[in-house]
């Protein structure tokens, strides 16, 4: 299984590496595949970015102890020769969306523009035309050189709705009437009882 380097050292040899130029920076790479890839040069692709022919050709130079000179007149200019005020205008529209790490654990500037945010800025803000521009995996790579690292925004949940919950009011319970039967009962009883005194009364006085 190919050694893989925690995620700290990685950003730490990506920055180092963008710090270089050259073969200098052939040199570092070749030796960080060396020591943290065993040579791979898929797996260096994988942990750090670099182009495998990069990357041959860096481990061929170190394998030779010499640089290999680039071939006359292969290539485009620079950014720098081709674009003077380009890392200026980039400065200029990352900046105000960018701040240091809160711990200052690192140098680097988190920013929340993408490489292709940066790209449409230019084009509306600073005037560029698109097609004079670098393209968006070289631009990436140049803001990386520049010291800045994408901040991802973290995606926040719904908030959840509060739930109402309405308890009926009950009506207070109604009194508890007497039964009525019973009382017509007793009325009915009584009134028998007291006319057969009166009556009783009556038979012996006639008697």
């Amino acid at each position: 299984m190919l050694p893989r380097p925690d995620q700290k050292t990685i950003e730490t040899i990506k920055h180092a590496a963008n710090l270089l130029s050259g073969a200098s920076r052939r040199a570092f790479q070749a030796q960080a595949v060396l020591d943290h890839c065993d040579g791979n040069l898929s797996h260096a692709k994988t942990l750090f970015g670099w182009h495998q022919e990069t990357i041959r050709r860096a481990l061929l130079e170190k394998e030779k102890g010499k640089p290999i000179p680039d071939q006359a007149g292969r290539g485009r200019k620079k950014l720098s020769e081709h674009l003077p005020s380009l890392q200026a205008d980039i400065r200029a529209l990352v900046d105000p969306n960018s701040c240091t790490h809160p711990t200052f654990d690192n140098t680097f500037r988190y920013t929340r523009m993408t490489a292709k945010a940066v790209i449409e800025a230019l084009v509306r803000e600073k005037g560029y035309a698109k097609k004079e521009l670098p393209a968006l995996s070289t631009m990436r790579e140049l803001l990386g050189k520049m010291g800045y690292r994408l901040r991802r925004v973290p995606i926040m949940p719904p908030p959840v709705p509060f739930m109402t919950f309405v308890v009926p009011v009950m009506p207070p319970p109604a009194p508890i009437m007497p039964p009525v039967v019973p009382v017509i009962g007793h009325f009915f009883q009584a009134l028998h009882e007291n006319f057969g005194r009166i009556g009783g009364g009556f038979a012996r006085n006639g008697g």
